[in-house]
């Protein structure tokens, strides 16, 4: 299982081996997530913070990838370990908590789910909320985690890539018609338009298999995803799973990386060449 219900994750607030990890965040205003945390959370939550806990200060890329033993000691300081069923919750539906989920998964942790409809489902339900800071008492032990990430690919290796290369981002943003943070507008050329947000429902509740399976659509190949920074693309990653087909492989230094170091781009709604 890749999600957990609310009603599941109500259930299991007093499971010693369960742990909530809170990402919110918000693009343009770093200090949004950990200012929401603070104001209310799901009792017993962990605040991880994407722009200095999930990423790499190296390079162009805006949220590169971190090196596993630097994710791993982290969360081994907020109490994470490999005996728990570790949740990731955001308030955007997902798409940023699909971030730590496809981190741990590819890293090999056994247990690691995303809220189902994020922290706006939990809300709707009147579920547990609090302002209470949670006090981590002992570090954790994630030995079981891998030292090195098995579906990201390098920029380099973007042209060697089997299956199609997936645009997880916006129309507007793939067409090259508005572009709030990157160098650039526009798209990598060769890219297909599939925005995260066509895998969810208007509930922000992801579609069922049949319809993951007709939206995402596949070759047999591994398919590889971007976005703008190796996020919300992680949330399209996350729907090739529950479709049940092949693990696409992640461009996690995405858009932000591409446009900075300036290469060719393509605009307009066609993948170009």
């Amino acid at each position: 299982m890749s999600l957990i219900e609310p009603d599941e994750l109500r259930r299991r607030l007093t499971d010693p081996n369960l742990r909530i990890a809170d990402v919110r965040w918000q693009l343009g205003a770093p200090e949004a997530g950990r200012e929401a945390y603070d104001g209310g959370h799901i009792p017993g939550a962990i605040f991880l913070d994407l722009e200095t806990d999930l990423r790499s200060e190296q390079g162009p890329a805006r949220h590169a990838l971190p090196e596993p033993v630097d994710l791993r000691r982290r969360m081994e300081e907020l109490g994470f370990s490999d005996d728990q069923t570790i949740v990731a919750v955001d308030d955007a539906r997902g798409a940023i908590a699909a971030r730590l989920w496809w981190m741990l998964d590819d890293l090999g942790h056994a247990d690691v789910r995303v809220l189902h409809g994020g922290l706006e489902a939990w809300r709707d339900l009147d579920l547990p909320w609090t302002d209470e800071t949670t006090d981590v008492a002992a570090a954790g032990s994630l030995c079981s985690l891998r030292d090195r990430w098995s579906r990201a690919i390098e920029v380099d290796d973007l042209s060697e890539a089997s299956g199609r290369l997936l645009d997880a981002r916006a129309p507007e943003r793939y067409r090259g018609e508005v572009e709030p943070i990157d160098p650039a507008a526009g798209h990598i050329p060769g890219a297909l338009n599939l925005p995260f947000a066509a895998t969810l429902d208007d509930r922000g509740r992801f579609l069922d298999r049949d319809a993951l399976r007709a939206v995402l659509g596949s070759n047999g190949a591994a398919d590889t995803v971007y976005c703008g920074s190796g996020v919300t693309a992680c949330h399209l990653a996350l729907a090739f799973r529950l479709a049940g087909l092949p693990a696409p492989q992640l461009y996690a230094g995405s858009w932000s990386e591409w446009s900075g170091l300036g290469r060719e781009v393509a605009t307009g709604p066609a993948p170009g060449s």
